[in-house]
């Protein structure tokens, strides 16, 4: 039995020194009924829960609006493209708002009267392919007769076609997907119309833009940001004067080759083909170079494929010799840079990524250039691309230099001494 004291509780053990021990702290050993969460726990767990909500949130909203967000991009640099001739005529005393008008009006004009006469030339060529297809289905199956020793007809193949599940499931898929390409066509027209009015706001407004922007910084970074816009200016500018004169280049070279071979309508197309093959990345050059092979086959299937063969060569030459040069000297980028820029905008942005891709990189380029500091190159012969002096083949060369230099009969300072002791001897 364990002592109790008078009030019935169990008296505490006492140290033989005569103290008592001290009682331990209450948060030391087990928890007991009475103990508490720790008050900065449920706090943290609400914020925690927060943070994920705002970050998906933010993700969801962002996933929604990336259409949005690159067709305002877009519209950035075209603004950036048409602010030279805007600033030029609201320098004359024109109104900005007007002067904007009046460059966007232009640009239609011009692409509505392009589009226009192309189509006429397109649908005039395709009735024209229609009404004389029977005669190249004559010649192709007298040539498949001749070099195959076969007895096709016409009446045959046409029989065959018609009744053909091939030509009853394209009769049927084009008719289901009627509602689709109309969608699309709408989609493409309202994705048009916005990148047009935020170009427009962005090139009529672009004063009032830059100075709400500086109006929230320091008049330092004011500085760089105004700087900053107008390298984005001079560099989309180039850019554009490239793209410009590679599509004369173009079309210069393939007019040359359709009037050679008499197709008809070879300035239009050489305009289309220099228009389409550079202001339409990644897949321009074969919308550009399908065309003129279609109406060349009217005239000739070997013009056809002579086309195609000057298509391929040509893109070639371009892409490697003719690109570089001009990108390098109007954006004032490395060729690789430039390359390796629109490989990175096609991955991340597709074909937008591509075209906006080079001016980008020259802004950035250029931008960073103005604040990275620089320092003179040593002296040192494997910067400017040598070996180092008294090494490698130099040696020899020397060597070579010197035993050249020499006149016939001379022999080496240790053999002539040789001989004059003998001598004297």
């Amino acid at each position: 039995m364990a002592r109790t004291d008078e009030t019935g509780q169990v008296a505490r053990h006492e140290s033989p020194f005569g103290t008592t021990p001290p009682t331990p702290p209450p948060g030391e050993g087990a928890a007991g009924p009475d103990a508490r969460m720790p008050r900065w726990l449920p706090r943290a767990m609400v914020l925690a829960l927060a943070l994920v909500g705002a970050f998906q949130l933010g993700s969801w909203a962002f996933h929604q609006l990336t259409g949005l967000l690159i067709n305002i991009l877009i519209a950035f640099f075209l603004a950036l493209a048409i602010e030279p001739a805007v600033s030029w005529m609201a320098s004359r005393g024109m109104r900005r708002g007007l002067a904007t008008a009046v460059v966007f009006l232009a640009v239609i004009v011009v692409s509505a009267g392009f589009v226009t006469l192309l189509g006429s030339m397109l649908a005039g060529q395709i009735i024209k392919m229609v009404e004389d297809f029977p005669d190249y289905l004559d010649s192709v199956i007298n040539w498949i007769n001749t070099h195959f020793n076969t007895e096709l007809r016409r009446v045959d193949v046409q029989e065959g076609l018609l009744r053909s599940d091939w030509l009853r499931n394209y009769v049927q898929n084009s008719a289901t997907g009627v509602l689709d390409v109309s969608a699309q066509v709408l989609g493409g027209l309202f994705q048009l119309l916005t990148i047009t009015l935020f170009s427009f706001y962005f090139a009529a407004d672009g004063p009032r833009l830059r100075r709400a922007l500086c109006s929230v910084l320091p008049p330092a970074k004011q500085a760089e940001v105004l700087r900053a816009w107008e390298i984005a200016v001079n560099k989309t500018g180039g850019y554009l004067y490239s793209r410009g004169l590679m599509a004369l280049i173009s079309g210069i070279a393939h007019y040359i080759l359709l009037e050679s071979l008499d197709v008809p309508y070879a300035p239009a197309l050489a305009v289309w083909v220099g228009l389409v093959s550079q202001f339409i990345p990644t897949i321009g050059t074969y919308l550009a170079g399908a065309l003129p092979m279609l109406i060349a086959f009217t005239v000739d299937p070997w013009y056809a494929l002579w086309v195609l063969i000057f298509v391929v060569v040509y893109q070639q030459f371009e892409n490697y010799v003719l690109q570089p040069k001009l990108t390098a000297r109007t954006v004032d980028i490395h060729p690789a840079v430039a390359f390796g820029s629109v490989v990175a905008g096609t991955a991340l942005l597709g074909a937008v990524g591509a075209l906006i891709a080079i001016p980008a990189i020259a802004t950035l380029q250029a931008f960073l250039g103005a604040y990275v500091k620089r320092y003179a190159v040593t002296d040192d012969p494997r910067v400017h691309g040598h070996r180092r002096r008294g090494t490698g083949p130099r040696l020899f060369s020397r060597a070579r230099e010197r035993w050249a230099r020499r006149p016939r009969g001379e022999r080496p300072p240790t053999e002539s001494g040789s001989s004059g002791e003998n001598s004297s001897s």
